[in-house]
């Protein structure tokens, strides 16, 4: 079958017939993620285990919490696993206003957390959760349902691209509030992305972005923290003691890690001198404690989880089934990308968590679920 045949066939799809096909397993997607999370746990401990026992008395605070989290995660992914991905089509409209009305509560004095000038979680009692990381499957999910609906008319600016903008537009007036300009980013690729796909023209899709540059940079350079970001990407050792400081130290963890590492626990960077190592730079203590050949064997398993992704997504004779797929997929490439350029010194400073691998309830819990569906797509025979 030709390609430009097999795609009219997947738009012809009625939407109601989208949720049909026998499951059968994907393992080749689960033993990379059950590695991820298991290498992990072990760098969480060791990222983590000084600062835990300074702060809370015992080196293993963080480890416990990860291991709670890893173990629902599992549940997580195998109740995923073995619900019919129709089920979201008809949850689509719960599950998008639950998103939006969790991103309203972090604001709320005595439930929302702030860390960092920033409001973007829930707390309730000692569990946190991040409304962000619920978000994403929630608007996936909506972009899935829509598009695949509107197929006929999917070509029409007013049917295929309005609609879907003005969502994208609730949750990034919903995270500006927090302030969350990177999630704003990522939200939009994933969005454009999934469009494209949908079959939204290409100059419905390249226009806004034409006129609204203007506006986006504006956003950028208007919050002083954000300007300082980009400054100290451009030079951080102009900045050692400020803005450069995590930076620097993340490259120096790589570079004293060399070709086999320094050995798990024998890190020094996660000593006090990189903040958040066992969060948002758990990539430079992997690189440091387990080298070069560790760092490449850790990204040939996110590789393998992409590219299995991406070919759920394509092989799949399902409109919304291949929607869905596609905006997860493109999810965990973003993350993955964001968190390593980060660490490399090749993006400016974002907080966003290595997927599988960073400390963080919500991410893996969350992250865990979104690879259920994904198999649960994948064993869906044609």
């Amino acid at each position: 079958m030709k390609k430009g045949q097999k795609l009219s066939k997947i738009a012809a799809i009625d939407p109601a017939q989208c949720c049909e096909g026998e499951i059968r397993d994907d393992r080749l997607i689960l033993f990379p993620v059950l590695f991820l999370v298991g290498i992990g746990m072990v760098m969480v401990y060791s990222a983590s285990s000084a600062v835990a026992l300074t702060k809370f008395g015992s080196d293993y605070f963080f480890l416990r919490k990860q291991a709670m989290f890893a173990v629902a995660g599992i549940f997580a992914l195998v109740i995923c696993r073995h619900i019919p991905f129709k089920v979201y089509w008809h949850l689509t409209y719960p599950i998008l206003i639950l998103s939006m009305i969790l991103l309203v509560v972090v604001h709320i004095p005595g439930i929302g957390y702030k860390a960092g000038g920033a409001s973007r979680w829930i707390r309730i009692g000692t569990f946190t959760f991040q409304p962000s990381e619920f978000a994403r499957l929630a608007m996936i999910f909506f972009l899935a349902y829509s598009l695949c609906k509107k197929q006929e008319n999917i070509r029409i600016f007013s049917i295929g691209f309005v609609p879907h903008v003005l969502i994208l537009t609730i949750f990034g007036i919903l995270f500006h509030f927090q302030p969350d300009f990177g999630t704003i980013l990522i939200f939009s690729v994933i969005a454009w992305i999934m469009m494209f796909i949908g079959g939204v023209r290409l100059l419905h899709l390249a226009t806004p972005l034409i006129l609204f540059a203007p506006l986006l940079g504006y956003i950028m350079i208007n919050a002083s923290y954000r300007l300082d970001r980009i400054m100290t990407f451009w030079d951080p050792w102009q900045y050692p003691q400020d803005g450069g400081y995590q930076v620097i130290h993340s490259l120096m963890a790589f570079g004293s890690g060399g070709l086999f590492g320094a050995g798990i626990g024998q890190g020094y960077q996660k000593l006090f001198y990189l903040p958040e190592a066992h969060t948002d730079f758990i990539f430079s203590v992997i690189g440091e404690e387990i080298g070069l050949l560790g760092v490449v064997f850790i990204v040939a398993m996110y590789v393998l989880i992409i590219w299995r992704g991406l070919m759920i997504a394509k092989n799949t004779e399902n409109l919304y089934a291949s929607l869905i797929a596609a905006g997860i997929t493109t999810s965990f490439a973003l993350q993955v990308c964001i968190n390593m350029g980060v660490a490399l010194g090749l993006l400016p400073t974002k907080g966003l968590t290595l997927p599988f691998l960073s400390y963080g309830g919500t991410s893996l819990l969350l992250n865990m679920a979104a690879i259920g569906v994904l198999m649960n797509i994948g064993g869906t025979k044609k």
